[in-house]
């Protein structure tokens, strides 16, 4: 067996074998490195899953009640309220909103669990809350119908959203 002594006078055969064990080392750290890089980009939303999956439900339940009238959100949605039900501006805008930022963003977030989209969930049904609020105090200050069940159950659907998404969104460490 033929010996190589390296330069710095270590007496270990072969020559190849601390470049080995440098490249398998700095393999092991970049994988370790980019699965911390992934684990910070996730969040875990454990039994508060369940709360949100049901806050969004609820909240597409409520889209098939009367909100304004014999309109049901999805009407006001699509715009396809009838002439004789002035709807206004607000309670289409809540729907729009409460269906975009509570359905869908929502639902995104939980499956892709990604702090970017639980903080814009946080920030939508935030805003939700208050549009919907602002709904209802328009329907109720009209000589037209007032606000129907869909719509109150909209607001308490996004408002439990909200709460959720917030509550996750700052227990981020």
């Amino acid at each position: 067996m033929r010996r190589v002594m390296p330069a710095d006078g270590d007496d270990r055969p072969g020559d190849d074998q601390p470049n080995d064990d440098a490249r398998e080392v700095a393999a092991l750290r970049a994988e370790i490195d980019s699965v911390e890089r992934a684990a910070l980009r996730t969040v875990d939303p454990g039994a508060r899953a369940v709360v949100i999956a049901s806050a969004v439900m609820l909240l597409l339940v409520a889209a098939v009640l009367p909100w304004v009238g014999g309109a049901n959100g999805w009407d006001l949605l699509r715009g396809t309220t009838g002439p004789a039900v002035d709807v206004g501006v607000l309670p289409r805008l809540f729907a729009g909103a409460a269906l975009g930022f509570g359905v869908v963003l929502s639902t995104l977030a939980l499956l892709s669990r990604r702090w970017g989209l639980v903080w814009a969930s946080a920030f939508g049904c935030a805003y939700c809350v208050i549009d919907g609020v602002w709904a209802i105090w328009s329907r109720q200050t009209t000589d037209g119908p007032g606000p129907g069940i869909g719509m109150v159950l909209a607001v308490l659907a996004v408002v439990v959203l909200a709460s959720q998404w917030l509550r996750l969104a700052w227990s981020r460490h």
